[in-house]
């Protein structure tokens, strides 16, 4: 669990707590301006959506460069443990990257990750030198699984991917941050609200990967920005520490004795 202001992954730093994606957006312009108004330093892409033998592939690649920002490639699509890494490792020759988010969906209604594929992916890319952030459940077992496996990061839904429910079991997500406090722990999917993206980092994540939310928007870059103050005002308040919970009311103007009024006399 990270207290500074800064998000260290796999010893690579970074300023932003807001990861975002590249997909679903109405125009190239539209994702440029939005990565731009989010303050992201890490953003997400896949090798399936595009096609770098066309034109346009080519003119999206080098708007994605100019953003400057550090590209996390996805297995998006994938679904067995043996496709997952064969698409890994054309991704990390065409980016030229090690960092990969890696994804093995297991159901396609919820997409649902397979966790018995997502360990097996996770060792072997490891093995190979990937540095893996995978998409994975709120489960304890397989977080640690994941984690005993090498990941120095993991990213468990707060809800099936493009929902935008939320945090939906928080206790499970809660009981993950208190057991697991050694490596970072990032909310992926399911947001739909900055208040949402908040509240993750009111209960100790270290930060959120979305995009639905932000590309789907009216205005994506004015939720985007929204979003990033969402994580800010979130983490503050973490490090400031949130008042615990009562059951009962306590009055917060103390008051010691008795109320008294001097009375004239006459």
């Amino acid at each position: 669990m990270q207290h500074s202001d800064t998000l260290t992954l796999y010893n690579t730093t970074f300023n932003s707590r807001f990861l975002l994606g590249t997909a679903l957006y109405r125009s190239p312009s539209e994702m440029c301006e939005a990565i731009k108004a989010s303050g992201s330093e890490l953003i997400t892409l896949s090798l399936r959506r595009q096609n770098p033998q066309q034109n346009d592939g080519e003119a999206f690649w080098q708007l994605i460069k100019d953003t400057g920002c550090k590209l996390l490639p996805n297995t998006a699509g994938c679904k067995s443990a043996k496709e997952a890494i064969n698409l890994a490792e054309m991704s990390r020759e065409l980016f030229a990257t090690d960092w990969i988010k890696l994804e093995v969906i297991g159901d396609d209604y919820n997409l649902q990750p397979d966790p018995f594929e997502l360990v097996i992916a996770a060792t072997e890319l490891i093995k190979r030198g990937f540095k893996v952030l995978p998409y994975c459940t709120d489960d304890l077992v397989l977080c640690l699984k994941l984690r005993d496996a090498g990941c120095q990061v993991l990213m468990p839904w707060g809800a099936p991917i493009g929902t935008g429910q939320g945090l939906l079991n928080k206790y499970h997500l809660q009981s993950l941050r208190e057991r697991i406090t050694d490596i970072p722990l990032i909310i992926d999917a399911g947001l739909g609200s900055p208040s949402q993206a908040a509240a993750a980092l009111e209960m100790g994540y270290d930060a959120v990967l979305l995009n639905t939310a932000v590309a789907k928007a009216d205005d994506p870059a004015l939720m985007a920005r929204a979003f990033s103050q969402a994580i800010s005002a979130g983490r503050s308040a973490y490090l400031a520490g949130l008042m615990q919970r009562r059951q009962t009311a306590a009055p917060s103007t103390p008051v010691l004795g008795q109320p008294f009024w001097h009375q004239k006399k006459s």
